[in-house]
């Protein structure tokens, strides 16, 4: 019988959004001071296509092994990924920069919020050091929402890319970014350091904002988006919404199009899955075949890439999905270069 990661109930780390740690004793530091005082939701029973195996298998061990020898942070442990067993497993790991601490607080994010730490001007290096050390063939670059800063760490993200082009140029970039809300000029450093992929996340449908993404503006996040690919056509741009949050389907396929007006390439549609009891509810959990009539209609509304499923994440498949990004690209050239002759 294969052991289940139950991240929605039993979140292994020390102090994840629960008053109290997993021994029972009183936690040290909340991990979410702001959502202490909010009322605890139900938890709902999540259903067989939800769970996961457990992690541990001896490469997702080497995986873990280099990550901490770096001293490094990433989005799969402090988001409570349910897919960091297959990951680490296939040695994919989506590294988080500028810190663990974020100045935000989601109703939906098991990042911790606060005040962060200064910036390490070591990291770029340290970074680029565990992508050569892993071999990866694609990274995903993320980070947590750095209000405090001038330009809200896009600086440092270039540094990153770049280190990351210098100790291994074989391997393909992709960034998940902030909005840089009220940073003027952060996205067009960021933009000129030319990742190959630019994925910001929409999260919701635009009338769940004030719950669920309270200190974000959805227009100004599918600008952002727009605005890559003014700069630069030739990055692909990739936006990800939670579903199960409440949102209705017509919002759903609104927010569709609002991506591709935005000329947005690549869309991933995923199950919200609830930190703890005082993160934002799971209304519904949405069926598999509800999740592969989204992928239908995003991919008739003219994506070249689509990834609908229930455990989909921002980064999960993440190489793999570049490769057949880039080929429907191509392929999609070619059949411009074919009509006209």
């Amino acid at each position: 019988m294969a052991l289940v990661l139950d991240l929605l109930n039993r979140d292994p780390r020390p102090n994840a959004g629960n008053p109290k740690s997993a021994s029972g004793q009183p936690a040290a530091e909340l991990r979410h001071p702001e959502k202490q005082k909010r009322p605890e939701n139900p938890i709902l029973r999540k259903p067989d296509w939800i769970r996961v195996k457990a992690p541990g298998s001896p490469k997702w061990a080497e995986t873990q092994k280099i990550v901490k020898a770096e001293k490094l942070v990433t989005v799969c442990e402090e988001a409570g990924c349910p897919n960091i067993g297959e990951c680490w497993e296939k040695k994919h790991a989506t590294f988080m920069i500028m810190g663990d601490t974020c100045t935000r607080a989601c109703a939906f994010c098991n990042v911790k919020t606060g005040v962060p730490q200064p910036l390490d001007l070591e990291e770029p290096r340290k970074v680029a050091d565990a992508v050569a050390k892993l071999g990866l063939e694609h990274v995903v670059i993320t980070s947590v929402d750095r209000d405090d800063l001038k330009d809200g760490g896009a600086e440092h993200f270039a540094n990153v890319i770049r280190a990351i082009r210098k100790a291994s140029p074989g391997t393909t970039i992709e960034i998940l970014t902030p909005d840089f809300l009220r940073k003027p000029g952060a996205l067009e450093v960021v933009v000129a350091a030319k990742p190959d992929v630019f994925n910001h996340n929409l999260e919701t449908v635009p009338g769940k904002y004030l719950k669920v993404r309270p200190g974000a503006r959805y227009f100004h996040s599918l600008r952002l988006l727009q605005r890559v690919k003014e700069i630069d056509p030739t990055i692909f741009t990739k936006s990800g919404i939670m579903v199960g949050l409440g949102e209705e389907r017509n919002e759903v396929l609104q927010l569709m199009d609002d991506l591709r007006s935005a000329e947005v390439d690549f869309m991933t549609i995923g199950q919200y899955l609830a930190p703890s009891r005082k993160h934002h509810a799971v209304i519904r959990f949405v069926t598999p075949d509800e999740f592969k009539s989204f992928e239908t209609i995003a991919y008739a509304k003219g994506f070249l890439m689509v990834s609908s499923t229930p455990l989909t994440r921002s980064s999960h498949h993440a190489g793999e999905d570049f490769a057949r990004l880039r080929a429907a690209r191509d392929a999609q050239i070619g059949i411009g270069h074919n009509s006209r002759g």
